[in-house]
């Protein structure tokens, strides 16, 4: 998937009955369904079973199986409740008859209320950057196989610190990468805050891993995203530079804990996210 109308198309999904969708697959290189594809989806499907003036504000759902490139991906969607200020909806997600994903996501009203926020760390902007496909491409002798996992994505990533696969020597478990989709979206909100957990499924477990290095080779590791939250504060566009800033507090149990603030460029924190992911080291 190369472009952002490939993207956009790949999130609408495809009514089949009432609370009923139907969605079909980004072909990951890495041979089973990307995370953040179905999180985005599993958006979709909710967000259109929802009244009008209502807008996302948090989602939490449980990875359960690794989905298959092969097969379309139904969405179930179970309206819980409507309330003055609050939607609730739970969505399924079913491949060959079985659930692979589940999640629940509300949506608000538009209302004030108290405001604070932490400062956005003091970091170089993404014009002083390169992106990590343009890193890899020039480090593609010494980095053999890996440049195809980031390779035409409709999303741009620019690192503080590019993060060389190779390198063995451990490293506190922070990071910092501006982000934005690679083309202009349109206005509708929901359609960047969609973007916008697709996207925030890349670098959470890679920042967990960072402390590690040199203890493990990376075909012994075995790496799966588990569940996944977010939490919107603030209108944001992801067609304009965020930046996704890091850190990974604990792992143990072959799991790892990811999280994460999205901050404009003028400093506003607009979302959050937390991960939790499995680290698996075989045998």
């Amino acid at each position: 998937m190369e472009t952002v109308e490939e993207l956009l198309d790949l999130l609408e999904l495809e009514y089949l009955d009432d609370n009923l969708y139907r969605g079909q697959n980004y072909k990951a290189p890495w041979g089973r369904v990307f995370g953040g594809q179905v999180l985005a989806q599993s958006l979709n499907a909710a967000r259109r079973t929802t009244p009008e003036g209502r807008s996302l504000h948090s989602m939490h759902g449980y990875f359960i199986l690794g989905g298959d490139l092969n097969h379309p991906i139904i969405y179930q969607v179970d309206c819980i409740r409507d309330g003055r200020s609050f939607t609730t909806r739970r969505v399924v997600a079913y491949q060959k008859g079985r659930a692979i994903f589940n999640m629940s996501a509300s949506f608000q009203i538009e209302e004030e209320g108290l405001s604070h926020q932490i400062s956005m760390p003091d970091i170089p902007g993404p014009e002083e950057l390169i992106s990590d496909e343009e890193w890899y491409r020039k480090n593609k002798d010494i980095l053999p196989g890996f440049s195809r996992v980031i390779e035409n994505r409709p999303i741009e990533f620019r690192p503080v610190k590019h993060v060389n696969p190779m390198d063995t020597n451990p490293e506190e478990p922070i990071r910092h990468i501006w982000l934005k989709a690679k083309s202009k979206l349109p206005d509708a909100q929901s359609i960047h805050r969609e973007v916008m957990a697709y996207a925030a499924d890349y670098n959470l477990m890679t920042t967990s891993l960072l402390p590690h290095r040199g203890n493990f080779r990376w075909e012994q590791m075995q790496l799966a995203s588990l569940d996944h939250a977010m939490w919107y504060y603030q209108d944001f566009r992801m067609d304009e530079w965020l930046l996704y800033s890091l850190d990974s507090p604990v792992s143990g149990h072959s799991r790892g804990l990811g999280r994460g603030n999205f901050f404009t460029q003028d400093g506003r924190l607009v979302a959050a996210v937390a991960q939790e992911g499995l680290i698996r080291k075989r045998s």
